[in-house]
C-alpha cells in the first residue's frame, strides 16, 4: 500500500490564539502548491484581487494565479509575515504583488482595495472574495450580538461592498470567484454564524451571475470542505483540530493546493459559459 500524499488525522495539539492564525505554527505545514503548481499562461496579462490572500486557500490561489501570468493585489487583515511570504512566491513567479493591510469590515477599506488595484495595474479582471471569519460556539446563547455582526460584516458584508466597487471597472470577460463552503449546504451547528454567511454567499453569487450576465461578467462559487489552513487551529477546540477532516469520505482535510486549479479555471477565459455555479471541493462529501 502506497503512503498517502497528504497528511491524515490525528494531528498534534496546536491551539493558536483566536485570530486568523499563523501558518508557521501549524503541524503539519499546509501545502499551497509551492513546489507542485505549474502554470501555462491561462491568466496571462490579467490583474486580480484576492482577499484573505496571505495564507491558506488565498495563498494557494495567489501562487497559482501568479504562475498563470496574473498580477495581484493581496488583501489581508494583519498577518504581515504570512502576507510577505505570499508576496515572495508571487514575485518569484515574475508577477507583481501589492500587499494591502486592513479590516474589510470597514466600508472605506473595501473601496480602497479596488482603488489601489486599479492604480497599480490599470485594470481589474478577476476578483476573488476569499477572506472569512469563523469561531466555534457550543450553543446559540454563547454567540453575542457583536460576534454575529462581525461574522456577517466580514464574510458577506465586505463581499458585497468590494464587489459593488469592483464591477464598475470590470469589462466583459471578467470573473468573480467567491469562497463559499460545504457549510452552506450542510451547516455545522457549532459554526452556525459562519455557516449562515456561507449560505448567503451562495445566494449572493447566484443572483450576481444573473445581474452581471448582460455585462459579460461571470460570478461563481467554490465550496471547500475541511481544508487545512491557519483558521482551523485558531478557531476550533483542540479535540476538533486533532480529528479535523476525518468526517469526509477521503478521511483527511484537503490542502490549500488542492483548490487552486478550480479558482484558476473559473477565472480563466476557458470558463466563458460557467456562471452561477458552485464547485464543490469536499473530499467526496456531496453538496445539494
Amino acid at each position: 500500500m502506497t503512503e498517502p500524499k497528504y497528511p491524515t488525522p490525528p494531528f498534534p495539539n496546536q491551539q493558536q490564539e483566536q485570530t486568523s492564525g499563523q501558518t508557521a505554527a501549524m503541524k503539519p505545514k499546509p501545502d499551497h502548491g509551492e513546489k507542485s503548481y505549474r502554470g501555462s499562461g491561462r491568466l496571462a496579462g490579467k490583474a486580480a484581487i484576492i482577499t484573505g490572500g496571505d495564507s491558506g486557500i488565498g495563498r494557494a490561489v495567489a501562487i497559482a494565479f501568479a504562475r498563470e501570468g496574473a498580477d495581484l493585489l493581496i488583501s489581508y487583515l494583519n498577518e504581515d509575515d504570512d502576507a510577505r511570504e505570499t508576496a515572495r512566491w508571487v514575485e518569484e513567479a515574475g508577477r507583481k504583488a501589492l500587499l494591502l493591510r486592513g479590516d474589510i469590515t470597514s466600508p472605506a477599506h473595501c473601496k480602497e482595495i479596488v482603488e489601489r488595484a486599479l492604480e497599480a495595474f490599470g485594470r481589474l479582471d478577476v476578483l476573488v472574495n476569499n477572506a472569512a471569519y469563523q469561531m466555534s460556539y457550543p450553543s446559540l446563547e454563547d454567540i453575542s450580538d457583536e460576534e454575529w455582526d462581525k461574522t456577517f460584516d466580514t464574510n458577506i458584508g465586505a463581499m458585497f461592498r468590494i464587489t459593488r466597487a469592483a464591477v464598475k471597472y470590470m469589462k466583459p470577460g471578467a470573473s468573480i470567484v467567491n469562497t463559499s463552503s460545504i457549510n452552506a449546504d450542510h451547516p455545522n451547528p457549532g459554526l452556525i454564524a459562519y455557516a449562515t454567511t456561507k449560505g448567503a454567499i451562495q445566494n449572493f453569487t447566484g443572483g450576481l451571475a444573473q445581474l452581471l450576465a448582460q455585462k459579460g461578467i461571470r460570478a461563481n462559487c467554490v465550496a471547500p470542505g475541511p481544508i487545512w489552513t491557519p483558521l482551523i487551529p485558531s478557531t476550533m477546540p483542540v479535540e476538533k483540530v486533532e480529528k479535523f477532516g476525518e468526517q469526509v469520505p477521503m478521511k483527511r482535510p484537503g490542502q490549500p493546493a488542492e483548490l487552486a486549479a478550480v479558482y484558476v479555471m473559473l477565472a480563466s477565459d476557458e470558463a466563458s459559459y460557467i456562471s452561477g455555479a458552485t464547485i464543490a471541493v469536499t473530499g467526496g462529501a456531496p453538496i445539494i
